[in-house]
């Protein structure tokens, strides 16, 4: 595998909080990698500094041999970086087959309307929401909105989709269902970013887990690994927690 996007001592201040510390990390080309760590980690703010929508206060992010640390969510996403967002808010004047439409004339690659419109039934077809093409975006239920944020991600025919909190709100089923439609995403090549609270995704699907703590990543690997790292379990669960942990450890190695 070679190397997608590498990202090197990458921080971010906002006055005096220092929200992402001195992170560095890769993703190798067709990787499917977890990001997790406690509410107001740094997670997203992560995301937004990869993609352009927060400037970098110092480090760098390389994409595909490229240095993007400067580039801004447009040129991110016609190079092939592409995201959802945790609070999905469609296009609310259009039609659920015109928000993904959009995506395809903005960063897909589409010559014109009725190349953008082909693309975008198909990938309405991939995700489940073509029997819904022409229904207000409004109307849809929030799984369904949840598809429709993929596919209109899709529809920008990225290299690597950075995925933040998609299953957020589901059920059970849905999550099932969330979890075969994202492997059906890296059955096509595309390296990806996801970010997730649920164990039971992260474990299922991700090759390897980055854990970022008060900003700074504290731990990364394999995620039976990871999720048994001392660091990880203290982060989650508090001092007092994680001490009982090792000592318990501890009695059963002596």
């Amino acid at each position: 595998m070679s190397k997608l996007l590498e990202v090197r001592n990458l921080s971010k201040r906002f006055g005096g909080l220092l929200a992402t510390n001195n992170v560095s990390f890769d993703l190798e080309q067709g990787e499917i990698v977890g990001l997790i760590g406690p509410n107001g980690a740094g997670k997203t703010t992560l995301v937004n500094l990869i993609t352009g929508v927060l400037n970098a206060s110092e480090g760098s992010v390389v994409f595909c041999g490229k240095d993007v640390t400067r580039q801004r969510p447009n040129e991110a996403a016609r190079s092939g970086l592409a995201r959802t967002f945790q609070i999905v808010q469609p296009f609310p004047q259009m039609t659920v087959l015109e928000n993904v439409k959009a995506g395809a004339l903005f960063a897909g690659g589409a010559i014109s309307g009725a190349q953008a419109e082909r693309d975008a039934m198909e990938h309405l077809e991939f995700v489940g929401l073509a029997p819904q093409a022409h229904r207000p975006a409004t109307a849809l239920t929030l799984p369904s909105r949840k598809r429709l944020e993929l596919a209109k991600s899709l529809a920008m025919k990225p290299k690597l989709l950075l995925l933040d909190e998609v299953n957020a709100g589901l059920n059970t089923s849905e999550i099932d269902q969330a979890l075969g439609l994202m492997r059906a995403i890296a059955a096509r090549g595309i390296t990806i970013l996801l970010i997730e609270h649920l164990m039971k995704v992260v474990t299922s699907l991700s090759q390897r887990v980055l854990v970022l703590h008060h900003g700074e990543l504290i731990s990364q690997g394999a995620p039976n690994a990871v999720l048994n790292d001392p660091r990880v379990i203290e982060a989650y669960l508090g001092n007092k927690f994680a001490a009982r942990e090792n000592a318990m450890a501890k009695k059963e190695i002596a």
